[in-house]
């Protein structure tokens, strides 16, 4: 199936109340497991490539995009492609350059001005080039290389009225905020501020994003979606997936040395993964043929 857009999944879903879900790839079997589970589930899905990613590729974005395109191009789910956490300028070229329309330009490390500036001028130069821009206010935390941010933290979590200028002078499309979520965490006991994602929803013209949601429950994902979030993110809990597969694999199998049997199971359990948050982010009970959602969280 072709490469559909990240905001024409996006778009209908902010207009009839639901979500859609993005899935962080960092190998091909990441990549090979989310059109996998969005196949299973019946529903389109985005991959999305970070920055650390990239940077895990040799700092070459490329590969890995020509990689998780032809995964999408083959599959039969309806599956958009979308770089996320870009920092430099410089990565934001290459995201055009390697035909990726969508991108989440992340200046949240910075004051409000100058996250501003930058997010304004990422945003000119992608609407220019056809690009759908998603950017960050409040500091969600836990990102690869930053010191550690509880969500509860004073200062820390979006303010509506704040929200509502930033998306006025920036121009953004999208914007993910900080409601109680942070990103890498490995057991789902996090609890959001439907409240505040209410008020969000009510002050910002433009969808929200929640990022950090692999420690979000199940229960919590959807009262989200129903208080207004439209693109939830998911990263680590296929990592976590992936990485208890290959572990148990071997622990049975000390003598392996071929990776594929390994990497089959690792794949696999990262596919239950996507199948079972795609149905629970986009509010499905149960898959087309009746079965009900499966698989590990």
């Amino acid at each position: 199936m072709p490469l559909v857009s990240t905001a024409d999944l996006v778009a209908p879903a902010r207009a009839a109340g639901r979500a859609v879900a993005a899935f962080n790839v960092i190998t091909l079997e990441h990549a090979e497991a989310v059109a996998a589970g969005a196949e299973r589930a019946g529903r389109p899905a985005v991959l999305q490539i970070s920055e650390n990613a990239v940077r895990f590729h040799g700092g070459d974005l490329s590969g890995v995009a020509a990689a998780a395109s032809a995964v999408a191009r083959a599959s039969r789910a309806a599956l958009a492609l979308h770089l996320d956490h870009v920092v430099t300028p410089e990565l934001l070229h290459a995201a055009h350059a390697a035909g990726i329309d969508s991108v989440m330009v992340d200046a949240s490390r910075l004051g409000y001005g100058d996250n501003v500036k930058a997010t304004a001028e990422a945003v000119r130069w992608g609407h220019a080039r056809g690009m759908w821009v998603e950017a960050e206010l409040g500091r969600v935390g836990g990102k690869a290389g930053e010191p550690p941010l509880d969500a509860h933290t004073p200062g820390v979590r979006t303010d509506p009225a704040e929200a509502a200028a930033y998306v006025a002078e920036t121009g953004v499309d999208a914007l993910a905020v900080a409601v109680g979520s942070t990103h890498a965490m490995t057991e789902r006991t996090a609890t959001l501020d439907h409240a505040l994602i209410s008020a969000l929803r009510t002050a910002v013209p433009v969808p929200l994003v929640l990022h950090g949601s692999s420690g979000v429950p199940d229960a919590e994902l959807r009262a989200a979606v129903r208080a207004g979030m439209t693109k939830v993110n998911v990263g680590t809990a296929l990592n976590t997936a992936y990485t208890t597969a290959l572990r148990s694999h071997l622990a049975q199998h000390p003598a392996a040395v071929d990776p594929r049997p390994y990497l089959t199971g690792a794949r696999e359990a990262m596919a239950q993964t996507v199948a079972h948050f795609l149905l629970v982010i986009t509010g499905g009970p149960d898959r087309p043929d009746g079965t009900g959602a499966t698989g590990t969280t």
